[in-house]
């Protein structure tokens, strides 16, 4: 993981924001390129905001995976639209695709096809216009995203006040103990390996997820499961199906290979969502319809049970 080592100079005299002090440099980053790409950053060996005042012998250490692009440009990458309007774009979005540039993904994502479809350019240092919330690489599903910025944040708040349903399904390597229940833990990042996630039911770490969840059917020792998110944690739900011993099928990273479905994908799909729109006072409702690879392992399913 590349760094950035600063010492904190004179020109720091009586404090200053350490976003500001590093773009002040000669050859830094920018304040925006650090709020994008920075993965980890530290004053003194202590864990810091980019808020924090600095002062004179600080010393700044800034870690990232990738190198942070200037500019961003739109891609002809064709889309599956459910809907849009003059404010919002709601997408099944394919698995596969990259949400929106990060360390190692800076071309391919959704914001790259969303700038050609819409015809724009993104403002300089921001490389997420339009992006509300996000799905992972390998979930597939309904995503919502703003044309303008005044839909980004009217439907940010929604996402931030929680009054947004969500609603998935996927295939899990194993059948719940209850055919349904209510997930209550706290996620924290794995120790031993910083992409993984895991739980916790300590309250003072990480952060408080909950996950509904109902069985729809069982083939032997697998399960179709619709999960119901009230809170938008990273991995949640792949995190929350570990918890309960029966890991998504095709999880690389939670999971196993399994030795019936060995070529199988995450088995995770962002089914329905309902969410007001701009200048709305009523719920809509968004269905992203099941994909083929999950027909596919479903009809394999139903043969093996006759």
């Amino acid at each position: 993981m590349p760094e950035l080592l600063i010492e904190v100079g004179e020109a720091a005299v009586g404090g200053i924001r350490l976003d500001r002090y590093c773009a002040s440099l000669p050859g830094a980053i920018s304040r925006s390129r650090l709020k994008n790409g920075a993965m980890e950053i530290s004053v003194n060996g202590k864990p810091a905001k980019l808020s924090k005042v600095v002062m004179p012998g600080d010393s700044i250490r800034v870690s990232w995976e990738d190198q942070i692009p200037e500019d961003l440009f739109p891609e002809d990458i064709p889309l599956d639209i459910l809907f849009e309007n003059p404010d919002v774009t709601v997408i099944n979005k394919r698995q596969g695709m990259v949400t929106h540039p990060g360390a190692g993904n800076w071309s391919g994502t959704l914001v790259n096809a969303l700038l050609w479809h819409w015809k724009i350019s993104a403002p300089e240092g921001n490389h997420r216009p339009g992006i509300v919330h996000r799905l992972d690489k390998d979930t597939s599903g309904v995503i919502i995203t703003a044309r303008n910025p005044e839909a980004e944040t009217f439907l940010q708040e929604q996402f931030r006040c929680r009054n947004t349903r969500k609603k998935y399904i996927a295939i899990l390597s194993g059948v719940p103990k209850s055919p349904v229940g209510d997930i209550r833990t706290n996620i924290v990042r794995d120790p031993k390996n910083r992409k993984r996630f895991t739980w916790s039911s300590d309250e003072t770490k990480g952060k408080r997820a909950r996950t509904e969840y109902r069985v729809l059917r069982a083939y032997g020792t697998y399960s179709i499961v619709v999960f119901t998110l009230h809170t938008g944690r990273t991995h949640q739900i792949r995190v929350h199906s570990k918890f309960l011993g029966c890991p998504i099928l095709g999880d690389p990273i939670y999971g196993k290979k399994d030795r019936f479905f060995p070529d199988a994908t995450l088995m995770l799909h962002a089914w329905k969502l309902s969410i007001t729109l701009p200048g709305e006072s009523l719920s809509r409702r968004f269905i992203a319809p099941v994909p083929a690879r999950f027909k596919k392992v479903i009809m394999t399913l139903k043969g093996s049970a006759k």
